[in-house]
């Protein structure tokens, strides 16, 4: 995962950018599904054309999974208030996430955009991963056995068919 820092009215230093990484670095972990390259071939087999483009990229040399950070000061002349504001953009396979925040301590606005970015990860993996079962429960319901495969007669008088 790749991620771009920009600052604004604000200067970026060391402690400020470990931070930053610590806690924007601790979302790849719900990301992980959408780095491997299984995912990419899954969906250009299921004739997805928006995982084709990320195929073809990230053999470009580009990062499968990218996170824009902007942090910063909304103006330079208030001392109280919501005046640092962070936003954070997360690009992965045919989606954007996106959160912003503003609060009185720079270091709440990260952790406040980290925590939106982490529901709305886990939000977009549960949607994906309830697609692939839907596809294929379709799929098995397409494979029935014909009329002709029943099991015979039980004491209970009951016929069973095979299928779903």
């Amino acid at each position: 995962m790749k991620i771009v820092i920009k600052t604004t009215n604000l200067k970026l230093d060391s402690e400020l950018k470990n931070y930053i990484q610590e806690k924007i670095g601790g979302l790849e972990k719900f990301a992980k599904v959408f780095q491997e390259e299984n995912y990419f071939e899954r969906s250009e087999k299921q004739g997805s054309q928006r995982g084709s483009y990320f195929e073809r990229s990230s053999v470009r040399g580009k990062a499968r999974v990218e996170v824009w950070v902007e942090v910063g000061k909304t103006t330079l002349h208030h001392q109280k208030g919501d005046i640092f504001r962070a936003e954070a953009q997360m690009h992965l396979p045919e989606k954007s996430l996106r959160a912003e925040a503003e609060r009185e301590d720079l270091k709440l606005a990260i952790t406040e955009v980290k925590d939106e970015l982490q529901r709305e990860l886990k939000q977009y993996k549960g949607k994906t991963e309830a697609i692939t079962k839907r596809r294929s429960r379709f799929f098995k319901k397409l494979l029935r056995l014909s009329l002709s495969a029943r099991f015979k007669k039980r004491k209970g008088g009951r016929t069973r068919e095979e299928g779903i």
